[in-house]
C-alpha cells in the first residue's frame, strides 16, 4: 500500500501535523501550495473583504494550486490535511479533491483547528469526490505520537 500525505498549511501548524503523520504512516509528503501565496492580510478572517473571507463565502471558489502530484495513480491511500476555516476545509482543498481521479482510493482527511472540530467537513468533501472510499478523518491538534501511530495502524 503506497501512501501520500497531502496538506495545505497557512501558518505552519498543519505542516507540522502532516510531517508527523507522514513519518508515522511511512508516506510520501506533498504540500498543497496556492499559485498565489497567501499574505497575512489575505488570512485576516476578521476582515470580510480579505482573500480568505471572500473565498470561504463563495461556494464556487477554487483557488489555483501551484503544483500537481504527478504520480497520484501510484497511491492507494491519500491523507488530505488542512486547517479548519469557517468550520470546513479551505476552498483550496476543494480544488485539490476535484483535480484527481480518486476512484477506488482511500481518502483520510485530517485537520488542525484553534477550537472547532471537523464538523461537516468530510460530508462536504465527499460530495466532490463520491467514488473514493472516505474515512471519518481526525483532528490532529495536540495528538501524541502514540495516538497518531495507533490511529494510522487502525486504518
Amino acid at each position: 500500500m503506497k501512501k501520500l500525505v497531502a496538506y495545505f498549511s497557512a501558518s505552519g501548524i498543519t505542516k507540522r501535523a502532516a510531517e508527523h503523520l507522514a513519518k508515522a504512516a511511512v508516506a510520501d509528503l506533498f504540500e498543497i501550495k496556492p499559485a498565489i501565496p497567501y499574505t497575512r492580510a489575505d488570512l485576516d478572517w476578521t476582515n470580510k473583504k480579505s482573500r480568505s473571507s471572500l473565498e470561504m463565502s463563495n461556494p464556487n471558489s477554487r483557488p489555483e494550486i501551484a503544483e500537481k502530484v504527478l504520480n497520484m495513480g501510484d497511491y492507494d491511500i491519500v491523507f488530505i490535511g488542512f486547517p479548519i476555516w469557517w468550520y470546513v476545509a479551505p476552498t483550496i482543498i476543494n480544488t485539490f479533491v476535484e483535480s484527481y481521479d480518486f476512484s477506488g482510493k482511500t481518502i483520510v482527511p485530517f485537520a488542525t483547528s484553534g477550537g472547532s472540530g471537523m464538523g461537516k467537513t468530510v460530508e462536504v468533501l465527499k460530495t466532490l469526490c463520491p467514488t473514493a472510499n472516505w474515512e471519518k478523518g481526525k483532528m490532529l491538534n495536540r495528538i501524541s505520537n502514540r495516538e497518531l501511530e495507533d490511529w494510522v495502524k487502525g486504518l
